[in-house]
């Protein structure tokens, strides 16, 4: 699941009687605030999130293309990167072009449903995200460390596991949360203090008791962000350590370069997620979870192909290959 790294639990209110809730309208649609607090950025910020949107789309798609129809590319961090390729683009799709039709239409009305389809689609693509960047960790690790024993270590079969593993963990954790935000009711207000639907600011619209929702989120934290986080860092311990006992300054180098470009792109989203979820600060902040979802749902997406396209001669060359107008 997305990083919530709230420590604290949102607090669980006493759900209505069934005699309070019969007298009570329920929500059937939400109300998307966006950015509708500074209207006069409206054709501006428009402008950036389509270009982003269009960039990240594009640049996926060819990192996609590249790996797909290059047989050179057909190895285990490649592999690993279509997959992080595929979650980039269901990610941002899943929140723009609402985000672009509240922006044009200068409203941000999401039905209950549509909402609740956002957050699934969401939250499965980012937690996937988060997951397999850990794998890619392993990946490089298994490649510099035990090079010897690399091919046996990431075999074709235990990396397509590892890849099915990531998308079916991730489906049936959503799952359960989303159930879990089913069951709540949702009486009014109903504008979500976001430009997507994401589970603190819906829970705090809640009028029924959101205590278990809520120790589900910090189980799921528990889970992606600091299991995962340590084992990035632990792999990364021994990468680091690896390259200092070359010998070469030019070996030293070139064993960096294969795990640079994943290792710019897990600082980068975890740098995007801490800032929100992690700071010590009290209650949840609309303003921090807006920036936080503008870096890891539409520029952390954008720039993911540029980083591992720019700093990665193979893919570069599979691209010129597949499209040869790109220039040398």
């Amino acid at each position: 699941m997305k990083l919530w790294m709230e420590i604290h639990l949102i607090v669980a209110e006493t759900p209505p009687s069934p005699g309070t809730m019969s007298n009570q309208t329920l929500v059937t649609e939400f109300i998307l605030q966006g950015f509708s607090e500074h209207p006069e950025y409206r054709v501006l910020l428009f402008s950036c999130f389509f270009f982003l949107y269009s960039g990240a789309l594009t640049g996926n798609v060819l990192i996609i293309l590249a790996i797909t129809f290059n047989p050179g590319l057909h190895t285990p961090m490649y592999f690993f990167l279509f997959n992080l390729a595929t979650m980039d683009m269901i990610c941002t799709s899943s929140i723009m072009p609402k985000a672009l039709a509240g922006l044009v239409l200068e409203g941000g009305a999401i039905s209950y449903r549509g909402c609740m389809t956002q957050l699934y689609f969401l939250t499965w693509a980012a937690s996937s995200e988060l997951l397999l960047l850990t794998v890619m960790a392993y990946d490089r690790y298994a490649a510099i460390c035990h090079p010897l024993h690399y091919s046996s270590m990431m075999s074709k079969a235990f990396c397509s596991g590892l890849a099915a593993a990531v998308w079916l963990l991730c489906a049936v954790n959503t799952a359960i949360h989303t159930g879990l935000m089913l069951r709540l009711y949702f009486c009014g207000p109903n504008v979500i203090t976001h430009f997507f639907c994401e589970v603190p600011p819906l829970l705090l619209l809640s009028c029924s008791s959101t205590y278990v929702n809520s120790v589900m989120i910090v189980l799921a934290d528990a889970f992606y962000g600091i299991v995962n986080f340590l084992t990035t860092v632990a792999s990364y311990g021994f990468i680091i350590s690896s390259i200092l006992k070359v010998r070469t300054v030019g070996g030293r180098q070139k064993a960096f370069s294969t795990c640079s470009s994943h290792l710019t792109v897990v600082c980068m989203y975890y740098t995007a997620v801490f800032y929100a979820y992690i700071s010590p600060v009290s209650g949840y902040s609309a303003r921090k979870s807006k920036l936080a979802g503008l870096l890891y749902t539409v520029l952390s997406p954008t720039l993911n192909p540029l980083i591992y396209t720019l700093r990665n001669k193979e893919v570069k060359a599979a691209l010129r290959k597949l499209f040869p107008f790109f220039s040398n």
